[in-house]
C-alpha cells in the first residue's frame, strides 16, 4: 500500500490506577460477536480475533496478530447490543512493528481499505505499550451508541508489518433488539482496496 501522511492535533490526559478493577473494566470483550469479527490484511487467518480477550491474559504474547503484505490493519468488530465507549488499550511489541496511529469508526460494518479517507470519528498518536499502562480516552459524545466499531492501524514505527497482541475496550453495555441494529446498519460494500490517510492524534493517560 502507499504511504501514508498525518496532521496531528492533541488533547489532554489524565492518571488513573491500575488494580485488579481492571480486569472488570476492560471486560467489552464478552460483549463482543466473535465469531464474525473480522481482521482485513492478517497474515493468519482468523488471528485477529484473537488479540480480544481477558485483562489477565494481555501478557499472553503465544496470540497475536500481525499484518501481512505492509503494515495496515482493519479490525471489524460487532457487538451484541449497544455499547458507549469511554476507553482503548493497545498492546503491540517494543519494536518498530507497534501501531503508531490508531483510527476508530463507528456503526460502519462493511467498511474495507477503500473507505479509509473518509475522516475518522476519533484518531490517536500511539505510544509503544508492552503491558497495557496506556489509556486512549474515547470521546463519550461520540460514541455513546456503537453497535459496531471498526479500528484501522494505517501505521507502525517503521517496520514493514505490524503486530498487536491485546485490544482492551473499556465502556458500558446495553442489550438491543437485534433485528433493529440490523436493519439501521446496512451501507453499500465495495471491493478491498488501498487507500491513503490523514491521521490526527491524542495522548493517552498514564495506568499506575
Amino acid at each position: 500500500m502507499p504511504n501514508h501522511c498525518c496532521d496531528h492535533s492533541c488533547e489532554g490526559h489524565q492518571s488513573i490506577n491500575n488494580t485488579e478493577d481492571m480486569g472488570i473494566l476492560y471486560s467489552l470483550y464478552t460483549r463482543i460477536d466473535t465469531d464474525r469479527i473480522e481482521c482485513l490484511n492478517e497474515a493468519v487467518e482468523g488471528s485477529g480475533k484473537l488479540v480480544f480477550k481477558p485483562w489477565e491474559d494481555r501478557l499472553n504474547f503465544e496470540q497475536y496478530v500481525e499484518s501481512d503484505c505492509d503494515e495496515e490493519l482493519l479490525f471489524k468488530i460487532p457487538f451484541t447490543g449497544n455499547v458507549k465507549l469511554k476507553g482503548l488499550i493497545v498492546i503491540g511489541s517494543d519494536d518498530e512493528s507497534h501501531p503508531s496511529r490508531i483510527r476508530l469508526f463507528k456503526n460502519r460494518p462493511n467498511m474495507n481499505f477503500d473507505d479509509v479517507t473518509v475522516e475518522a470519528d476519533q484518531e490517536f498518536e500511539t505510544m509503544r505499550d508492552t503491558n497495557g499502562t496506556l489509556e486512549y480516552i474515547i470521546k463519550i459524545v461520540k460514541f455513546s451508541s456503537v453497535h459496531h466499531l471498526t479500528i484501522h492501524i494505517p501505521k507502525n514505527f517503521g517496520n514493514e508489518t505490524t503486530k498487536v497482541y491485546y485490544i482492551g475496550l473499556r465502556g458500558e453495555f446495553t442489550k438491543t433488539n437485534r433485528d433493529a441494529i440490523v436493519m439501521t446498519c446496512y451501507e453499500s460494500a465495495p471491493n478491498p482496496a488501498e487507500c491513503k490517510t490523514d491521521l490526527k492524534d491524542t495522548v493517552p493517560q498514564q495506568i499506575h
